[in-house]
């Protein structure tokens, strides 16, 4: 049996071993997470009031909290039939290949053969032509040794991009969460302002049946009537124009979901009256919750690794090759020791002249790694905008709806002792379609106001990387 191995087996073995050693090595740089000065606290929070976490909810699930069950179902259709998020699935899976791929660089490539010829010389001066069979079936294999680390760097890389889709696939779910709980809320406000111009229309008719009594009884206008004809026809039309806003909110919402908008529809329901309270947290545990900053951050791990791929160019590349098998005549004999057949050699290939390539394919990997440097600061400097702008928008809309709820109280004031001094004959008609107006105009400002404080509550929660439960609040 000794006769069957090589004579060089312990040179052999020893190289392995020497290969097996320098396959710990790597080219090029480890990956630093790139600095970045970040503040303390948010600007904006400055006198927020810091609510209590809800910690009983489900980590993530942000929408909860605002204890609307049509908001979740329609979040879980999101999650199953959504077009978008499906393509980013899609591409998470695509990733995810891709990294297996590069891991199988570190596994040897095993191949089976088998053949059979049958084969007829020629007949040469009178004698037969010979007949001959052959028969063969072997198995071939190679590896690449890993003596600079470049399949480490590409497995490194793919690793780190897989990560990233990770993050996308995140950012994109995130997303559409938000866009889908704003478009649910605006629509609710629309209800909301459609309720209104529905009592309005109401108070108006009956405005313009006063109007006309007071015409018929000979102590007002024709004047008076038309404007309170006026008056009715214009806000019959607003009903109509949120009628249309209504009907594409809905819209925008079936599509988010992935229904037809033609076999969609909302029913009116009641909403809150506010969104949830805010805590804040610090900046960097908000950016340890974003997908899209974490993506960001491993793209710059990726790139980084392709240094060390084009640097690993300049040295060479050592691949063992080994095959072994039967071959003979008859199949019969196939598995006698005789028949045995094997190789085994290695080979050494690194290139002399490349007219400068791999230089610049170096110089290249260190411009992708800048770059996403780049776009790694400049997502973290825009998640800080997205929760200063939204942190803002809470603290003033709420100031403003306050300021907004004494406006319509003092302006329903007004409009009711317009309409009494009207019908005792002391003013005229154009003095109560003033109050009235400044009446309906606070009214619907403050219905809008109550669904910006909703978009601003789903903007702020995606800028947290999707709710905030675990954050500690402001001090």
């Amino acid at each position: 049996m000794n006769t069957l191995l090589p004579r060089s087996s312990p040179v052999l073995c020893a190289l392995l071993l020497a290969l097996f050693a320098a396959g710990c090595t790597s080219i090029g740089p480890d990956h630093q997470r790139p600095a970045f000065d970040m503040p303390a606290d948010f600007r904006a929070a400055e006198g927020w009031k810091p609510a209590e976490p809800a910690d009983h909810l489900p980590r993530g699930e942000w929408w909860r909290a605002y204890g609307d069950r049509v908001l979740d179902d329609l979040i879980v259709r999101l999650d199953a039939a959504n077009p978008d998020l499906q393509s980013a699935l899609g591409s998470f899976r695509q990733a995810r290949a891709a990294a297996q791929l590069a891991r199988a660089g570190y596994t040897p490539e095993i191949g089976l053969t088998a053949a059979a010829r049958r084969s007829r010389g020629a007949a040469i001066e009178g004698r037969s032509a010979n007949q001959s069979n052959t028969t063969q079936l072997g198995l071939d294999a190679s590896w690449e040794a890993d003596l600079w680390g470049r399949i480490g760097r590409e497995v490194e890389a793919a690793g780190a991009e897989l990560d990233g889709s990770a993050g996308d696939l995140a950012s994109v779910r995130l997303s559409l969460h938000a866009e889908l709980v704003q478009n649910y809320f605006q629509l609710r406000a629309t209800d909301h302002q459609r309720d209104l111009y529905r009592r309005t229309v109401a108070s108006f008719e009956r405005a313009l049946e006063l109007a006309r009594n007071r015409v018929a009884a000979g102590v007002s206008t024709r004047g008076d009537e038309v404007q309170a004809l006026a008056q009715l026809r214009a806000a019959q039309a607003q009903a109509v124009d949120l009628d249309l806003t209504r009907t594409q909110l809905q819209n925008a919402i079936a599509v988010l979901i992935g229904a037809p908008p033609s076999a969609f529809a909302l029913e009116s329901a009641d909403w809150p009256t506010a969104p949830p309270a805010t805590p804040v947290g610090l900046p960097s545990t908000l950016l340890e919750r974003r997908p899209d900053v974490a993506a960001a951050e491993r793209r710059v791990a990726a790139a980084n690794a392709r240094i060390g791929v084009a640097q690993a160019a300049w040295f060479p590349s050592l691949t063992l090759n080994a095959s072994t098998g039967y071959a003979g005549n008859q199949f019969a004999q196939w598995f006698s020791a005789s028949n045995l057949v094997w190789s085994f050699g290695l080979s050494v290939a690194q290139a002399v002249y490349d007219g400068g390539r791999r230089d610049a394919q170096i110089e290249s990997a260190r411009a992708a790694h800048d770059i996403t440097v780049a776009q790694y600061r400049q997502t973290v400097l825009g998640a800080l905008q997205e929760v200063e702008d939204n942190l803002s928008a809470l603290r003033l809309l709420e100031d403003e709806a306050a300021l907004r709820a004494q406006a319509l109280e003092a302006s329903r004031e007004a409009e009711a002792l317009a309409l009494n001094r009207y019908r005792a004959g002391i003013a005229n008609y154009t003095e109560v379609i003033t109050a009235q107006t400044t009446a309906l105009d606070n009214e619907r400002g403050l219905a809008q106001l109550r669904g910006r404080q909703f978009s601003a509550s789903a903007l702020l929660n995606k800028a947290v990387g999707g709710g905030w439960q675990g954050l500690a609040a402001a001090p």
